[in-house]
């Protein structure tokens, strides 16, 4: 690679998701069970370029740094694992993510043999691209688990409201319900009497528990966040979540405030 020196501050185009600047972070993943801990490391030397640069980003497209990128990666992988129900699709972060890790393969294979850095980074495209499969994971066992309710709601959802599925996920989802439709008739229903050949799966597939309840760290302080009564004996009431405090509250409660990324499930 190129003799190059780095930049402090560094820009990925998300809007356009055009190729980003060099990156000067290391951002190393250590998986530990269920904990993924993303470590942000100063860069460790000049030769290596990991990004080619990119254009120059148009007015009306988001920038971020490289380490607020795997940030925000690393907040929508969480908060889709914690949550009970099918969150709003961030295709676009997963869209620069995967373009920015092929260029940064790319870069590699021009990179001197034999040298430690190498494999250093190439770990760490490997720790990346753990958290964005799992992140992806995730979406499809959601929707394969609540298939019905998902494309049901997709067709419902106004065309000013945002999608919870990319057009990748909501293909998916719909010829998932198919295939299931097709094999419960052709191994079953046919073979019942005809007033039992219908099955509503709406009905027969269970929704996702929004009563379920989560961990989560407030990012900024939210006021009279109404609880609702578990029992008819308890009465509603109002709590203050402070910027870094933690709780354990219904999922149905903060669901709004998740999607508003006012807080962080954990």
């Amino acid at each position: 690679a190129r003799n190059r020196s780095w930049r402090e501050s560094v820009w990925i185009s998300i809007g356009g998701r055009k190729p980003g600047a060099p990156i000067p972070w290391l951002l190393l993943s250590l998986v530990l069970g269920d904990v993924d801990l993303l470590l942000v490391v100063r860069k460790m030397a000049d030769e290596l370029e990991l990004f080619e640069q990119g254009s120059d980003a148009g007015s009306d497209e988001v920038l971020l740094t490289p380490a607020e990128l795997i940030h925000q990666l690393e907040e929508a992988w969480l908060n889709e694992k914690f949550a009970p129900d099918l969150l709003e699709s961030k295709s676009e972060i997963v869209e620069c993510v995967i373009e920015q890790l092929s260029h940064m393969e790319e870069n590699l294979q021009r990179a001197k043999k034999g040298d430690l850095k190498v494999s250093i980074h190439r770990m760490e495209i490997e720790r990346i691209r753990y958290v964005l499969s799992s992140y992806l994971r995730c979406r499809l066992l959601k929707i394969e688990k609540f298939f019905p309710h998902v494309v049901e709601k997709e067709k419902l959802r106004a065309k000013e409201d945002p999608s919870n599925l990319s057009p990748e996920e909501f293909a998916f989802a719909k010829h998932y319900l198919e295939s299931t439709e097709k094999y419960l008739k052709n191994v079953a229903l046919k073979h019942m009497p005809p007033n039992l050949q219908a099955v509503d799966l709406l009905k027969s597939v269970p929704k996702p528990n929004l009563d379920s309840f989560v961990f989560l760290r407030a990012k900024e302080k939210q006021e009279n966040i109404l609880i609702e009564p578990e029992t008819d004996e308890q009465r509603e009431y109002t709590v203050d979540l402070e910027e870094g405090s933690q709780h354990l509250i219904r999922y149905r409660t903060i669901a709004p405030l998740v999607a508003s990324g006012a807080v962080q499930l954990i």
